[in-house]
Parts: C-alpha cells; structure tokens; sequence
C-alpha cells in the first residue's frame, strides 16, 4: 500500500512522518467496509456476544453452576429455552456465561501473540544478520508444530486451567505473525522516510516504534481479528478433549464434550453449544475478511 509521507525536521530534532492522506485513508476504509453488508453482519454478531458477555448476571435468573438432579436432561421449555444438563444446570445460562470465557479466550492469547510476534518481526527483519537468523529458525520449529498438537504437549506440561490456555494459544500464535511483520520491516526499513531518521541521529528503538510499527497496524490489525476465531477454535478443541477448561466451568468446548454422550436422547446439550461456536467464529471471520478487503487497494473499486 503505497502512502504519501511528508518529513518535518525541526530545530529540536526529527518528527514522525506524517500521512498526508491520512484521515481519507481512514474513511475510505471505513466506507469500504460498511458496503460489506457480510462484514457488518458479522460486527454484529460479534457487538451482541459482547453484551451477552458484559451483562450476563442480568439476562438469566438461573446460576450456571446451582446443580438440580430433579431436572436432569429437560428439554427446551419456556422455564428452560435451551433444556438443562445431565445435572439439572440451564443450558442457556451455561452458554451465555460461556460467552464471557470464549470471548476472552480469544482476545487476550491473540493480543498476547500480535505483541510478542510484533516485536519479534521488527527486531529480526531491522537488524537482519544473526539476529534475523535465531528469531525466524526459531519461528521455523514454532511453525512446524500443528498448532493443535503443541497446544496440547503444552497443556499436558503446564496442566489443564484457563490461564495455561493463555500461555498455550500465546505460544503457537507468534511465529506466524513475527514472519508477515518481518517482511513488511524489511520493505519499510529501506523507506525515504527511515533514512532520514537515521541520518539524523534517531535512535535505532523509536525509528521502530514510531515509523516501522505504525506501518505494520494495517496488516496487523487483519491478522488479529482473524486470530480470534482461531483461538475460540483451538480453546473448544482442546476443552473438548479434556485439556482445557475443567468441570463446573462453562465453557463451549467442555459443554459439547460433556453432551455428546447424549446426542441421541438429548441432542441440545451438545448441539446448542456447538451452534454458539459455529456463530461466534463464522463472526469473527466475516468481520475479519471485511476488514482484510477494506484494507487491500487491490479489493477496492
């Protein structure tokens, strides 16, 4: 994506570049992605399951972990819209809190990795040499770990809670993200704008931080929002094979585990959650290919 920039230098030293078409720039992607009716769709989704999550206590009289064995493997009724469990817990209060965990399972591994792998790319694609060598072999062995896999091996290690699931995600998200942000320094680092910096005397660590990193938002931010759902994947599967989240909690993965032994006389304990990670990701992904196409010069009219 090609950008004017301008330079300022000033008696007291050197100014960031400015985008001189920076406030168009903006509103040309927020114009492209508001015509993406898909991609706003999904923004939807995805502001309603924030809701859900935020006021929980509030939409449901029902505690998602009081047991009632005289209502074991009710079906949906009006008292219970989504049925209950084999322990008599309503199905949709144990969804809608599960909305908090899936939501904070996704956002906070991949903010996690977006940082780490972020800093790793700039480093290794500026100063190149050795440096470049170690952190992109090392992203090399990440990378040829399935995800899934290394998840696991570090679960097992670690052992099963949620704040291990932080830790897991955290760790085979990076590698990927440190290659693309590699590549984009290497091609920002030969830049106008980053010679003058340097030939001025800027420090090595705020040309990074203030004219590489800025530059890298765009692709990063796609990255991210298309991390998520991915995360809510690997968090379900890894709770699913009982590895992650563990009894009474909540959460989607552990849910559809837990009811799958009933899928034929109580189908809704495992399908209803399994529809709520369906929604979620298919959400994540819509608004994540929105904001990709908005993003991409290539994509616009």
């Amino acid at each position: 994506m090609t950008q004017d920039v301008s330079i300022e230098c000033e008696p007291g030293g050197f100014t960031a570049p400015r985008d001189l078409e920076n406030e168009s720039f903006l509103k040309e992607v927020a114009l492209a992605f508001v015509k993406n009716k898909v991609a706003i769709a999904g923004l939807c989704i995805v502001l309603f399951l924030v809701l859900i999550a935020v006021f929980a206590p509030f939409l449901t009289p029902h505690d998602p972990y009081a047991i009632n064995l005289d209502e074991q493997l009710r079906p949906p009724s009006f008292h219970n819209w989504f049925g209950t469990d084999k322990f008599g817990r309503d199905l949709l209060t144990r969804i809608i809190y599960g909305t908090r965990i899936s939501l904070v399972i996704g956002l906070v591994p991949s903010f996690i990795s977006m940082i780490f792998g972020s800093v790793l790319g700039i480093v290794s694609g500026y100063y190149g040499g050795k440096t470049d060598f170690i952190i992109m072999r090392l992203a090399d062995v990440m990378i040829a770990f399935p995800s899934l896999l290394l998840a696991m091996v570090v679960m097992y290690t670690l052992g099963a809670s949620l704040f291990n699931i932080f830790i897991a995600l955290s760790l085979v998200g990076w590698a990927g993200i440190a290659r693309v942000v590699r590549s984009q320094t290497l091609a920002l680092k030969e830049k106008e704008f980053v010679d003058a910096a340097r030939a001025i005397g800027v420090k090595t660590r705020v040309i990074m931080l203030r004219h590489i990193f800025p530059n890298c938002l765009p692709v990063l931010i796609v990255m991210f929002s298309l991390g998520i759902p991915e995360a809510i994947m690997y968090e379900a599967s890894l709770s699913f094979l009982g590895v992650g989240a563990q009894p009474p909690t909540p959460s989607w993965g552990l849910l559809v585990a837990r009811g799958k032994e009933y899928l034929f006389s109580a189908p809704w304990v495992a399908i209803l959650p399994g529809v709520a990670i369906l929604i979620t990701v298919l959400a994540f992904n819509f608004m994540g290919d929105g904001l990709r196409d908005a993003l991409d010069p290539y994509m616009k009219d």
